[in-house]
């Protein structure tokens, strides 16, 4: 039996105001709300997008009440895509690696690192192929800071994953749907 999963977007906070709901992603926000100060997530787990068509900075969100932007680490109340984030309950792995086009060190995974640093002496994460499960990048050590979903695939270079750089500081497994 599979589960619808849905988020439901408030334009203002505490979750009243026009609303719109989704149960799969949409690309553009815009014309549904004019802005978006609350959030539920009444089950999945979803990525939402600061710009339409998945750009800009990114947030993960799984079941839950969001009251406000700042639940949910938003600078704004900008909200103008979202992605659901597909249930992949199998195994995880994926390789990280110093250069571009998967060159240099390569640094295998299958858990959570808190800090990248501490385990592989790098600050930088150039390239990567996540050969399973869905995962998240975070900007700064223990999980904090700016954060890009990486799917399962290959990255030559940072900005596919929409990297400003290659600092990647932290990564977590997206296990808890």
């Amino acid at each position: 039996i599979s589960k619808t999963s849905t988020i439901i977007f408030y334009e203002d906070h505490n979750f009243s105001g026009r609303r719109h709901t989704c149960t799969d992603d949409c690309a553009d926000l815009s014309g549904l709300i004019s802005r978006c100060n609350s959030i539920s997530v009444e089950s999945g787990c979803f990525m939402i997008y600061e710009k339409p068509n998945f750009c800009g900075n990114q947030y993960y969100l799984r079941r839950g009440q969001y009251p406000d932007f700042h639940h949910w680490m938003g600078v704004s109340d900008s909200v103008s895509s979202c992605y659901l984030i597909p249930e992949d309950p199998g195994s995880f792995n994926i390789r990280l690696y110093e250069r571009t086009e998967f060159g240099g060190l390569m640094m295998d995974l299958t858990d959570d690192c808190p800090s990248v640093m501490e385990r592989f002496h790098l600050n930088n994460i150039f390239s990567c192929h996540a050969v399973s499960g869905n995962w998240l990048f975070y900007e700064h050590p223990h999980y904090r800071g700016r954060m890009h979903l990486i799917r399962p695939g290959e990255y030559k270079r940072f900005t596919e994953w929409g990297g400003r750089s290659a600092r990647v500081s932290s990564v977590r497994r997206i296990a808890d749907y």
